[in-house]
């Protein structure tokens, strides 16, 4: 089932009514994007509703589809979401722009190939995920020599956000002569961080580095890494720049990670949404990718 967040204030709704669609609650990342959005709201010149549903975990796909299908049903203008697959939202999604919804997505788009077969436009509001895990896989490889070997930690494998990191990451290490000996998913979540980067642990000891798709994965790597007694010898990097990960930046437990400003992906959408809106623009006439900034987050800099 999905969670409903609930509001803070309800605006004079004159300009229709704004669906955050999010995925779990729980996580900072998604906490931080409540907040931008409640705060865009407030202080918006166009008053508008906006209502925030959300998963209980990161990967009830199942409940992500019925909170899109509830949305549709209860006829809102527009739908602003960051799915939990990038495949299995798409009927929904499609559903809802022949209702005549906005509808557009954040933080991971869906996948080009699979909407494309409908003919369809989904706006992607949000970073250049292949471009922000080049810069930490650049600035990781920096630290290591041709020939160490290394793992990666990802997100869910079906994610495209997840799919760009990983290409980003490969890509950078490749570069540098550096082999990827192992790839597990940790599905963004940090107990299943922390399992998939002990068993690459257990599998390969002799690894030099860690990529870890997220904040909450590096987390739980770090947890891993500490219980392998190899804290100091194996690299480890996120992705997210999570207030959680930065005391561990700063006693070098994580060597860096990646600030995707989940605050500006929530506001952009939004307001790509209103004025929408506002314009009485159709889907068709949306641009198709929105880019919001990354920024590589380092010891000296978080």
């Amino acid at each position: 089932m999905g969670i409903v967040v609930p509001k803070v204030s309800k605006a004079e709704s004159r300009h229709g009514t704004i669906a955050l669609a999010l995925k779990s609650i729980t996580d900072p990342f998604t906490s931080t994007m409540i907040d931008a959005a409640r705060a865009f709201q407030k202080h918006s010149p166009y008053p508008f509703d906006l209502v925030v549903h959300g998963t209980a975990t990161e990967t009830d796909v199942e409940g992500q589809i019925r909170i899109v299908e509830n949305l549709i049903a209860q006829r809102v203008s527009a739908i602003v979401l960051a799915p939990a697959h990038s495949t299995a939202l798409i009927p929904a999604v499609n559903e809802s722009i022949k209702r005549g919804i906005i509808t557009l997505t954040i933080d991971n788009p869906l996948d080009q190939d699979a909407s494309n077969v409908d003919g369809m436009r989904i706006p992607f509001v949000g970073p250049d995920n292949l471009r922000g895990a080049k810069l930490i896989g650049n600035y990781l490889a920096q630290r290591l020599h041709g020939g160490d070997h290394v793992g990666i930690v990802e997100g869910v494998p079906s994610d495209r956000n997840a799919q760009q990191r990983t290409a980003g990451f490969t890509d950078e290490m490749k570069a540098a002569h550096v082999e990827i000996v192992a790839v597990e998913a940790g599905d963004w979540e940090y107990a299943k961080g922390k399992r998939a980067a002990a068993a690459i642990l257990a599998r390969r000891p002799e690894i030099r580095a860690l990529l870890c798709g997220n904040d909450n994965m590096a987390m739980g790597a770090v947890d891993a890494v500490r219980d392998a007694r190899k804290t100091g010898s194996v690299l480890i990097t996120g992705y997210n720049n999570s207030d959680a990960i930065k005391p561990l930046l700063k006693n070098g437990r994580v060597l860096a990670t990646v600030d995707q400003f989940a605050a500006k992906q929530a506001v952009y959408g939004i307001d790509v949404a209103l004025q929408a809106l506002l314009q009485q623009r159709r889907q068709e006439d949306l641009s198709a990718f929105i880019e919001t900034p990354v920024a590589l987050v380092t010891r000296g800099n978080a």
